[in-house]
């Protein structure tokens, strides 16, 4: 009995171990937030407040819905390196056409959309890296870009600034979109069947394919709902900047990808974390636009600043996983 004890109390211990490893995996998103906002309240506390937050998240928004739509083709397995560009593309769109005609508009953008769709089953019929091949659609979209506003220009729907400039009581626009983008994809992806099968596409796909369910439909879901979140992303950038250009979403591909690992998601295995995504990009926003400017750090050193903010997180989440392991 003494033995049996001990290996009960053991392998408690051990659970329990676990247990706070995995809960401390899960909380690095925001602690790296926490200590971004403590290092930006230190440096500037007129920041912290709701004027500073309007400003410092003024872009993070735009870059949390790219960050999301990066998400989605990471679950799958895949990486999307022209999300950047498609943004600057919707832009261009929304700030002439959408504008000007919005029936064309609207098509187009639907049109996009479902691009992204074909992208996936492409994708996966012909057994093509997803890498070479969005790719190969950012110089498209780049190209498209600037076929339809071939210099800075253009202006955005009256209803879109006035979405983009809503100004609520209390707690600061940003924040609050924030705050309902991240629960209605959390809900969506980690809280419904259908959310477990499209994770599972790039969890186990072969387990799923014996499940019956078709993976071509799963990866098909994937991208279209990741050329869906670009579409928001164009347009909220566009609503708030005011007005187009074809290389205004060029730096969206960098910063989706480390808001989806900053956030704690995985290149591989389906594993992503819709609230640590938004909160990565929020971290990088933050970092960027306020952090590092703050700290007088010279633009040329910035993009060097925002990496090594990302290596710092990921050596502290490899240490984790070690001990998780």
């Amino acid at each position: 009995m003494t033995f049996v004890s001990l290996d009960r109390s053991v392998t408690r211990a051990a659970r329990n171990s676990a247990g706070r490893t995995r809960a401390l995996r899960a909380m690095l998103p925001a602690l790296s937030l926490a200590l971004v906002l403590m290092a930006i309240a230190w440096l500037n506390p007129r920041a912290i407040s709701y004027f500073g937050f309007s400003l410092m998240l003024n872009l993070a928004i735009p870059i949390a819905l790219a960050t999301i739509a990066q998400m989605f083709v990471i679950a799958g397995n895949e990486l999307d390196l022209s999300i950047g560009t498609f943004v600057g593309f919707v832009g261009c769109v929304t700030a002439t056409w959408l504008r000007d005609a919005p029936l064309l508009g609207v098509a187009i953008l639907l049109g996009s959309i479902g691009i992204y769709a074909l992208l996936g089953a492409l994708i996966h019929l012909r057994n093509l890296p997803s890498i070479v091949v969005t790719l190969g659609m950012s110089f498209i979209w780049q190209g498209l870009a600037i076929l339809v506003l071939p210099k800075p220009g253009g202006k955005a729907p009256d209803w879109l600034q006035a979405i983009t400039s809503f100004k609520p009581p209390i707690v600061p626009f940003p924040i609050v979109a924030a705050v309902i983008i991240a629960l209605i994809v959390y809900f969506g992806l980690m809280r419904t069947s259908y959310g477990v099968i499209l994770r599972g596409s790039g969890g186990n796909p072969a387990a799923l394919a014996r499940a019956g369910w078709s993976l071509l439909r799963t990866k098909v879901t994937l991208f279209a709902l990741a050329g869906c979140f670009g579409v928001l992303s164009g347009l909220t950038l566009i609503g708030i900047t005011s007005s187009g250009d074809a290389n205004i979403g060029n730096g969206y591909t960098l910063l989706s990808i480390a808001g989806v690992i900053l956030g704690g998601g995985e290149f591989m295995g389906g594993r992503v974390s819709p609230i640590g995504a938004v909160i990565g990009a929020l971290t990088l926003a933050l970092a960027a636009s306020s952090l590092l400017t703050f700290m007088h750090i010279p633009p040329d050193w910035q993009v060097a600043a925002n990496g090594a903010i990302l290596i710092i997180v990921l050596a502290a989440r490899a240490l984790i996983s070690r001990k998780e392991a």
